[in-house]
């Protein structure tokens, strides 16, 4: 059993860590995974990490991702972006069969009205993602 917790570490870790962006110069850092068990046979993992998106940023796209780890089948991820407190964006995507995720999001955009570009995300953003885990220790 005591392999499977530390498994389920080494997931969440990487899971956290599979957190990219397209841009080369945004960042995001991982902070904080948190496990709460929903009943005896799954659990709600929540990873909080912070991006950071620099106003001289070019590039159009920006990503999620999260590396293949345990999951819960029917259960999708869901990504919440919010500067401050305050909710900015939210996505719901669906865990491929191997247990990965990724969900492509605008950083930038054109403005065909004026021709300029208009920043969508800039400065530093909460990122928290919550994706449903399998029990890996029995509720009592």
């Amino acid at each position: 059993m005591r392999v499977k917790s530390n498994a389920l570490l080494i997931a969440s870790v990487m899971a956290a860590f599979g957190i990219m962006t397209v841009p080369g110069n945004v960042s995001a850092e991982s902070n904080q995974v948190t496990i709460t068990p929903i009943n005896e046979k799954i659990s709600l993992e929540k990873t909080t990490t912070t991006m950071s998106v620099p106003q001289e940023n070019e590039l159009p796209w920006g990503t999620v991702r999260g590396e293949a780890t345990d999951y819960v089948e029917r259960f999708p991820i869901i990504i919440q972006f919010y500067k401050g407190e305050d909710p900015v964006h939210f996505a719901q995507v669906d865990v491929k069969g191997d247990g990965s995720y990724e969900y492509k999001f605008r950083v930038r955009n054109l403005d065909f009205n004026t021709g300029e570009f208009i920043n969508i995300f800039e400065g530093n953003y909460t990122v928290k993602i919550y994706r449903v885990i399998p029990n890996v220790n029995d509720l009592t």
